[in-house]
Formats: structure tokens, sequence, C-alpha cells
């Protein structure tokens, strides 16, 4: 189905989550009479680690509450993605969901993630969803040769923004650059030695 139906249904029916920001494909659950009771929105996995090509993340499902609809949703995006050549297919429960249209859909939990505080760290800046400080649960199901799945890292690490500063010149202007002490740092101090550097480079 198209991306802006499913993401107008998400908004309308999700309980906890806004629509994702892209996705791979989106399909829909409909009675016989053509009524749309569900959607599953299927895109590249979130965690990057697992991001290889192979897999995919069904980052939303949501139905109007009609019987099997979920486990009818999650079989289908994984015989989508199978059939476009994808080995793994994975999913995230929040702590107190019992993960039984999963279950029923052939899908099998891999691991329990802790709660975290939030989703923003140096690296990569998030506002705050709501769904912090929840547990979840991650879940699979893949095809006979699915390469293993990466070691989880570990999610609960403090990873506020660092007071502590690291100092390094500019190789243009020799003016000092201040960092951060987590993430890539700055190589010039400004656009200006940028744009000299790469012109002086190019000549």
């Amino acid at each position: 189905m198209k991306w802006k139906t499913a993401c107008a249904y998400v908004e309308e029916h999700h309980r906890h989550h806004d629509p994702p920001q892209g996705h791979q494909f989106s399909i829909g659950a409909q009675t016989e009479d053509g009524n749309l009771v569900g959607v599953a929105i299927v895109g590249r996995p979130v965690n990057r680690t697992f991001d290889n090509g192979l897999t995919v993340e069904v980052t939303r499902v949501a139905t109007n509450g009609t019987a099997n609809a979920c486990s009818a949703l999650y079989a289908a995006a994984w015989r989508t993605a199978r059939s476009a050549g994808y080995r793994r297919a994975i999913t995230y429960t929040q702590d107190g969901e019992s993960g039984a249209s999963l279950r029923a859909a052939g899908w099998r939990k891999v691991s329990d993630l802790p709660a975290r505080s939030g989703w923003d760290t140096p690296s990569r800046p998030r506002r705050a969803l709501g769904t912090e400080n929840v547990a979840r649960a991650l879940w699979e199901i893949t095809t006979h040769n699915a390469p293993p799945l990466p070691e989880l890292r570990d999610e609960t690490r403090d990873e506020t923004r660092a007071t502590r500063s690291r100092r390094k010149r500019c190789p243009e202007c020799k003016n000092v650059i201040e960092t951060a002490a987590t993430g890539r740092p700055a190589r010039y101090c400004s656009p200006a030695c940028r744009q000299r550097a790469y012109r002086r480079r190019t000549q």
C-alpha cells in the first residue's frame, strides 16, 4: 500500500509511536468487504549494526483491534521481504506486550533489552519521543541460510553529552579548535579554511 496511507493509519491507531521516517514497503490487511483493519511498515533496521543489506525491520504495526490482524501482517511482511531476497526480519515489542501475534506468525524472541534513559547521543542527536525508560524485546524470523545476528551492544551505557573537550589546531590558520570529547572532531575551524584547503588541493 502507499506510504502516506500507511502513515496516516499509524498516526490514527498506533498506541505509542508516530509514523517512521521512511520505509522499504508497506502492506495492509483488509476484510472481505474491503475495510482496512491494519497496516505494517517495513524499513531498514534502525540499529545500524543490523543494517547489512540482508535484514529488514518491521518498524510499525497498527490495527483497529480486529482478531488475528497483527499475526497476518507480521506473516505477510516476512513473506514479502523473503521474496525480495532478504534473509532476516526483526522487530521490537515493549515491556508488557506478550508477543503472541509474533509467535503465531513464526517469529522468535532473541533478547530482552533493558530500558534506557533516552536516545540522544553526542554523535546522533535525538529528541525525546515519550518511549524512553521502557524495556524492550528483540524478535526475528530468518531463512535457513541467514548470517548470524551481530552481537548486541550495551545500549544502557551512559551516553550523555560530555563536558570534557579535546584541543587541536586548524591545519590552515593554526587557530585552536575545541571539539566535544565524543563524536567526529572538526578538521577546520571555519568553512573559509575548509574552502581554502580544498582549492589548494585541486589546483
